[in-house]
């Protein structure tokens, strides 16, 4: 550590009694940041009878980075004393107070300091960053001015004059300071990353688009520059171009960690997930030690349905660092994932025990007790309710719509699904076929799929398309109020990319939850209606739910089925000479009843066969845990096959191979029965309490098929062994099952695009008699 010239001018008088070499050796290990090594002989020095005060701080100073914070602030301290109108020694122990969160005695050390010296600049720096901290931005922002006056050639100096500018809302006066800060330090990413922020509170992102833009081509070999491009263009939504900025700055230092984190923050983001895994498990062996890594791969590992390696990665995690609530939501989510629901229910209540005011583990409790055995309809209300209760909310403005019932509305779809997915395949339908004179549609979107035919359709229908990826909550419902919105419709609940939480902040005077994560109420307090049908929500169910029930005539969606799904085949017990039942849900709705049910079906049908398929069965451990599961029942594994992930055709080919579909429950099918019917194969269903457990009755009712759906366990059972015992009952049914449900409700776009817009309509006309 450099010492000042007084102190050098003591150190040369005093080498005829003392030997300096250790204190020497001790300044160049510190100046070479190897602070434990400087520590010898520096304490040397000392015990050789070094006490020159510049020699006792650069031993406090290494005692400080070594970790004994008492000790060296006893050396700044007496050095202080010794040598008190030195600001040197006054401004190390401001800066070992601060560096240890103590920023109250920090300021008053920078204050005091400031007191001998008044143009230190490091003092004037940090001292404003602590002001800046306690929100006392005007008189930073006076100090930096300061600054930067006395030093132009300081960019640490302009780029806090920039921070500051920043907190006081001059964002335009900002840029300019962090420009001028990158022009001083142009490898500084910090600053440039600074800069992207303010550019797009500023409204000049375009021109800093093109300055950076000119300034990369300038200095080609400069990543920062690189990056901080790369990250404007996702702040603009151009997500492709941002991701082969990003690439070529890594190219250029493929072993720096900040730019493979910020480029597989953007490959998650962008639904490139396989890509993102990559880049992720390149940053885990980089940095082995980071559990932000580390957690950010398992979340990208689950996306791509390897649950079982993230839950291994999580575990890891929790082992190393102990509990935090993202590791916990993500376990949980993982655990339940691989159809341990017990455990999952465990962790979750685990991650709410330790972090009860979270709404990370609020909603790991929400997204996990759907899929257990014993949740009631109650329970899962209440849950959904404590989660609600913990989301921040900042006070809004009141609402501008004009109460006019029949004028025609805009209505909001929030969603990061609006693409092909089970949230895409079940409402694109009716929304794009809604009356364009009645009602206009505005996406709040996420992870925008541009190329994706399901998103197209939504893009298609809309007048509006804002992508809210970079939006925090209150920001969307600053958007979606200054596009008017009248009805906001829910299209994600509590899952990955979902945004429901800021519905909290009130986006429209008429707020509806639909497809997306709809296990069942919200539990939001400012969410208004729950989309639903009579059979998802009969009579008396009324008091399992926060909202009030917008209950549809038929069906409380429209399947889309797809182009490419194979033509319907023959009933494959006709020519195997035995029923094979199949499921094609996720684990994560497969519990040990479920599995108690099914072993009880087969060994009742001794010929019987059964196909599991989902994207975990591609993991072998995962697949054999339910093999073992099904014999300990009595059933032999040669009886059941599994099947892993396929392409989507080749998934619905596959319904090719099943005769019957049998449900699981608590959790029932949604898309999958769709698809199921699609491709002549029936489900018999067992209908719960919770809104999750009605799917399958929902879909199979509005498709004709009422005598599917069980009424017991008991009934389940035994309606499974009739059926499978009437097999040109069954073949029949196939081979006009796909005409049948193209004709039903279910897949009745016209109609239920009428039955929408009318439940709209009466949702808006209820909330204009409340305005009279």
């Amino acid at each position: 550590m450099p010492r000042c010239p007084a102190c050098y001018s003591r150190l040369n008088a005093s080498v005829m009694t003392v030997d300096v070499r250790p204190a020497l050796s001790g300044v160049d290990l510190l100046a070479a940041g190897r602070f434990q090594d400087a520590l010898v002989p520096l304490r040397l020095a000392l015990s050789l009878g070094d006490t020159a005060p510049a020699d006792l701080l650069n031993l406090a100073i290494a005692e400080d980075r070594a970790g004994d914070r008492d000790r060296a602030r006893r050396l700044m301290r007496q050095v202080a004393v010794q040598l008190p109108n030195w600001d040197e020694p006054v401004l190390r122990l401001a800066e070992s107070l601060r560096a240890a969160g103590e920023t109250a005695a920090a300021e008053e050390a920078y204050h005091a300091a400031l007191a001998l010296n008044p143009g230190r600049l490091e003092a004037l720096i940090a001292l404003s960053g602590l002001l800046l901290m306690r929100g006392r931005t005007e008189p930073a922002r006076e100090m930096l001015i300061q600054c930067c006056g006395m030093a132009p050639e300081n960019a640490e100096a302009w780029n806090a004059l920039g921070l500051a500018l920043k907190a006081t809302d001059a964002a335009s006066l900002a840029l300019t300071a962090f420009i001028k800060a990158q022009d001083l330090a142009p490898n500084r990413l910090d600053y440039v990353l600074n800069g992207v922020d303010v550019a797009v509170q500023a409204d000049e992102a375009q021109a800093e688009l093109a300055r950076l833009t000119s300034a990369a081509d300038e200095n080609p070999l400069g990543p920062a520059l690189r990056i901080g491009r790369g990250m404007l263009l996702e702040r603009l939504g151009r997500r492709d171009e941002a991701i082969d900025a990003l690439e070529a700055a890594t190219e250029l230092t493929p072993d720096s960690l900040v730019p493979l984190r910020l480029l597989g923050g953007v490959l998650a983001r962008s639904n490139r997930a396989g890509e993102a895994e990559r880049v992720l498990r390149r940053l885990g062996e980089l940095d082995p030690a980071n559990p932000q890594v580390l957690n950010d791969h398992a979340v990208v590992l689950m996306r791509l349905h390897r649950h079982a390696e993230a839950r291994a990665i999580l575990l890891d995690i929790l082992a190393r660092i102990g509990s935090a609530p993202s590791v916990l939501c993500n376990l949980g989510n993982a655990t339940v994932c691989l159809g341990l629901q017990d455990e999952a229910v465990n962790i979750a209540r685990r991650a709410v025990r330790l972090f009860p005011d979270t709404v990370l583990s609020r909603r790991a409790m929400c997204n996990t007790l759907p899929y257990h055995d014993a949740t009631t309809g109650a329970e899962l209300l209440a849950a959904m309710r404590e989660c609600s209760a913990v989301i921040p909310r900042v006070p809004q403005p009141p609402l501008t719509n004009s109460p006019e019932p029949d004028r025609p509305l805009v209505v909001g779809l929030l969603s990061g699904t609006l693409r092909t997915h089970p949230v895409g395949w079940l409402t694109v339908a009716g929304i794009e076929l809604l009356d364009p004179s009645q009602f206009r549609i505005v996406c709040l979107a996420q992870n925008d799929a541009r190329a994706d035919p399901i998103a197209r359709r939504y893009r298609t229908a809309a007048r509006d398309w804002i992508e809210i990826d970079n939006l925090s909550d209150v920001a969307v419902a600053t958007c979606a109020r200054e596009k008017g919105i009248d009805i906001l419709i829910d299209l994600g609940g509590y899952g990955d990319a979902a945004r429901m939480a800021a519905c909290a902040n009130r986006l429209a005077p008429v707020q509806i939850k639909w497809v997306g994560m709809q296990a069942h109420s919200s539990g939001l307090a400012e969410m208004d209606w729950f989309l639903t049908d009579r059979w998802e929500t009969p009579d008396g169910f009324d008091d399992l739910y926060s909202e009030k029930l917008l209950r549809m005539p038929d069906g409380y969606v429209c399947y889309s089925p797809p182009s490419h799904a194979p033509d319907v085949g023959a009933l494959p017990a006709l020519k195997n000479g035995f029923v094979t039942f199949g499921c094609f849900n996720n684990l994560a709705k497969i519990t040990p009843r479920t599995i108690e049910t099914w072993a009880e079906i087969l060994r009742r049908l001794p010929n019987a066969r059964m196909i599991l398929k989902t994207h975990q069965l591609s993991d072998r451990p995962t697949a054999d845990g339910f093999l073992a599961h099904f014999a300990a029942l009595g059933v032999s594994g040669e009886r059941i096959e599994t099947r892993g992930s396929s392409g989507h055709r080749a998934f619905m080919g596959e319904y090719g191979d099943v005769d019957i579909v049998l449900d699981p429950f608590p959790y029932s099918g949604g898309l999958t029965t769709c698809e199921a019917l699609w491709m002549g194969v029936p489900t018999i269903t067992l209908p719960g309490e919770i809104f999750a457990s009605r799917h399958s009755a929902s879909h199979m009712i509005n498709a004709g098929l009422p005598d599917w759906v069980a009424g017991s366990a008991g009934d389940y059972v035994a309606m499974a062994i009739a059926k499978a015992g009437d097999l040109d009952s069954l073949a029949q049914l196939r081979m006009g099952l796909r005409t049948k449900v193209a004709q039903s409700p279910l897949c009745d776009a016209p109609r239920f695009a009428k039955n929408l817009g009318a439940a709209l309509r009466h949702t808006w006309r209820t909330w204009c008699a409340d305005r009279s």
